[in-house]
């Protein structure tokens, strides 16, 4: 039996909606959609594409903890209110994923606080 390990950010909504930050499961490292929040300063930036290097920044400092790199990314979908903002992500998006080429997705779709300019759900596999 594969073993499951539930990640959790602390975040109230994890209880209340019941999910998970992250789920590793075996070889799987699921990334729940993340933000650009700073989480040290609780702040978040105006600028979609500085919004996109911290949603990195916390996607990386997650999967860290359970011994995976952004190598191992096998897909990633970007969700954003503006699609026409996606372009503005494309240098950062190659900083970290461009060596990797996982299959990605991208959406327009609403997110929970207007703040919010993009979110990124990563799935990582190491097998």
């Amino acid at each position: 039996m594969m073993s499951r390990k539930l990640i959790s950010s602390g975040s109230k909504f994890e209880g209340e909606i019941g999910y998970s930050r992250a789920v590793v499961q075996g070889d799987w490292f699921f990334v729940s959609g993340t933000t650009g929040f700073n989480y040290d300063t609780m702040t978040i930036s105006e600028d979609v594409a500085e919004q996109a290097e911290q949603t990195f920044r916390n996607i990386v400092k997650a999967i860290a903890t359970e011994g995976f790199s952004l190598a191992d990314t096998v897909r990633v979908h970007y969700l954003l209110p503006d699609i026409g903002d996606f372009e503005t992500c494309f240098p950062v998006l190659k900083k970290y994923l461009g060596e990797i080429r996982p299959a990605a997705t991208a959406y327009q779709a609403a997110l929970a606080d207007p703040r919010m300019k993009i979110e990124i759900e990563v799935t990582l596999f190491k097998g």
